[in-house]
């Protein structure tokens, strides 16, 4: 599995398979080709069919340059091995280069795996746990052993980030960019949440961190992916309210992150976090585990309690569709945010509240979730083809 670091990316929305992925590929191949004269990019299949609304294009621009770079769209056509694919070519030359946006900023070439560097020896979950038990260390300790000290470093600069997000969220009003005209929202219900009884204030406070960190990634603000950008505001909203809810110290904040990373990770390499691969799942259902492990961790969980609250967090999202309208990251992502953010404490606390066995593991749920996106039609995997795209065309 590789550095925790790939999992929390830092960078712009709205998306890190359609942006952030695509604008990383431009700048290694500009970096190879930097004296070209022109370029040119075909984006095919998923990254063509929804690219506009996710301002793929954008980003690619932005690094080669409006003045030299052409782009082609071929959404009817899906390279082998992943709907995210992409060929840049320098058309006064034979050089061309393929590769696939495989989820969460991640790169893979042709037959190969993603580009990354591997940094931990285990492969699953269950050998994660086996760990734990053979050792005595708690779930952020391992990743701390196997990365290094800095990580923890890097964990404090991921929470501040999140942190910035949710208060330029939570003070911007205003109508979000793309098609759709649509309104923010997390500014109204904070304002609202914090005047409310106990039950009523948790759900909305809850809401209004994760769809204010929402809002800031659909208008192209700088957010960290957990597991994506489409999913970025589910952990940060779980943290931020069990932050003042339980009064909890800086560091505990960082080790929760590098739990809920562990979550994240064990999917990244078992699974997919790609909406395109397999659906929202694969978003919305991995930020809800990340979430319910980093919640069941701060609230005196043990590690097999953990891996219960990131079963329960992914199971109940199996086979979530992904079917952003007009492409955009807004709707229903924004409101998949708080929803998933309330879920993952709903998760934790049934998970703390067993005492950590259960019939089908985090292990199974992964893969059941990766068939089960296999077997989902194209048209619910990040096309805009199906679902509420088919029924909120313009």
């Amino acid at each position: 599995m590789t550095s925790l670091r790939d999992i929390y990316r830092i960078g712009y929305g709205p998306s890190s398979s359609h942006t952030m992925g695509p604008a990383r590929a431009a700048e290694l191949f500009l970096k190879r080709h930097g004296d070209a004269g022109k370029f040119r990019v075909t984006l095919y299949g998923s990254l063509a069919a929804t690219g506009r609304g996710h301002f793929t294009d954008r980003a690619i621009l932005r690094v080669l340059g409006e003045e030299r770079t052409e782009i082609v769209w071929r959404p009817d056509v899906i390279l082998d091995e992943h709907p995210n694919g992409m060929v840049f070519e320098v058309p006064e030359s034979a050089e061309k280069w393929t590769v696939f946006s495989v989820g969460g900023g991640a790169l893979k070439e042709p037959g190969g795996t993603a580009m990354e560097r591997d940094v931990y020896r285990w492969t699953s979950m269950a050998e994660i746990l086996a760990e734990c038990e053979r050792t005595g260390l708690p779930l952020w300790q391992l990743v701390e052993d196997a990365e290094g000290a800095d990580i923890a470093e890097y964990m404090d600069s991921v929470l501040k980030t999140m942190w910035a997000a949710i208060d330029a969220g939570l003070k911007h009003d205003g109508v979000l960019p793309g098609g759709l005209k649509l309104p923010r929202k997390a500014r109204n219900l904070y304002q609202k949440a914090r005047f409310l009884k106990r039950e009523f204030r948790r759900t909305g406070l809850l809401a209004a961190y994760a769809t204010a960190v929402s809002e800031e990634n659909a208008s192209l603000g700088i957010v960290v992916t957990a597991p994506t950008c489409g999913s970025a505001g589910v952990l940060p909203g779980v943290l931020r309210y069990l932050s003042e809810a339980l009064g909890c110290e800086r560091r505990e904040l960082v080790h929760a992150l590098e739990t809920a990373g562990l979550v994240g990770n064990v999917v990244k390499r078992n699974g997919s976090i790609s909406g395109a691969e397999v659906g929202c799942q694969g978003e919305i259902g991995v930020a809800c585990a990340m979430a319910a492990a980093a919640a069941a961790y701060l609230y005196g969980g043990t590690s097999a309690q953990c891996e219960t609250a990131a079963e329960i967090g992914l199971e109940h999202f199996l086979g979530l569709t992904c079917d952003p309208v007009l492409g955009l990251v807004q709707i229903p992502c924004i409101e998949r945010n708080a929803i998933a953010a309330n879920r993952a404490l709903v998760a934790a606390e049934m998970a703390v509240l067993s005492d950590g066995r259960h019939r089908v593991s985090f292990d199974e749920v992964v893969a059941t979730m990766l068939r089960t996106g296999h077997d989902l039609p194209s048209l619910y995997r990040e096309t805009s083809g199906g679902g509420l795209a088919a029924v909120l065309k313009n």
